[in-house]
């Protein structure tokens, strides 16, 4: 049996120039917040939390996926982009792309298993492993143009019009405008948007509570993303 892996395209080096990056600007919607070094059982509990989704707990993550599905029945904006014409494309983990499913995979079939989104599309592999970022120092993270050129696409039998990126967490949006800018010079008629479970807080030294709706907008600006809020 062929590998879905096996088809995709080849890896292209080629940089787009500041002025024709192919995404400018990645609208999100995160749920959770984490911060590293938050104090208290807030704080604690976030870690925790951060720590079950990266390892795919099986226990926790139907929670955390109910907890999203709960949260679109309030909320207009998230329904609508996690809604029924939603593609699922998970965001691909920082070592190079295999057979095993990863945090963002199994985060997004997890929603996919709550009646959120059409389905789940692995349309990105990544061919050259990157160093992680929760684990490089502040200056040593990868950048936009890493994750862009380590990323390919997978080949399929057509673009769907609504993607929606799917992450576990996300810190400055390198990986997900990167992510999108290599699907939307692919399809670039595609709508592209982004969810992140988790939305880390910088060094907050408290928390007040885990379960934070955020509606945000990742930019390329200055040869770097800026995720705001």
């Amino acid at each position: 049996m062929t590998s879905l892996f096996e088809t995709s395209t080849p890896l292209r080096h080629g940089w787009p120039s500041a002025y024709s990056f192919p995404c400018t600007s990645l609208a999100f919607v995160s749920c959770y917040v984490y911060s590293p070094r938050a104090f208290g059982a807030v704080g604690e509990a976030g870690r925790l939390l951060c720590a079950r989704v990266k390892a795919s707990d099986p226990v926790w993550l139907p929670r955390y996926a109910g907890s999203v599905f709960r949260a679109s029945c309030r909320d207009r904006e998230l329904a609508a982009l996690l809604g029924r014409g939603a593609v699922l494309v998970p965001v691909p983990g920082s070592g190079i792309s295999a057979d095993a499913p990863w945090a963002a995979q199994t985060l997004a079939h997890a929603l996919g298993a709550v009646g959120l989104g059409q389905r789940v599309w692995p349309a990105l592999r990544r061919q050259v492993a990157v160093r992680k970022s929760a684990t490089a120092p502040v200056g040593a993270r990868p950048s936009v143009r890493e994750h862009y050129e380590s990323l390919a696409i997978v080949r399929s039998s057509g673009a769907a019009p609504r993607i929606v990126l799917v992450d576990d967490v996300i810190t400055k949006g390198r990986t997900l405008l990167a992510a999108a800018a290599r699907l939307q010079g692919e399809w670039p008629n595609a709508d592209i948007r982004a969810f992140a479970l988790i939305r880390t807080v910088g060094f907050a030294p408290r928390l007040t509570q885990l379960l934070e709706l955020c509606h945000g907008v990742i930019r390329w600006a200055g040869g770097d993303a800026r995720r705001e809020p």
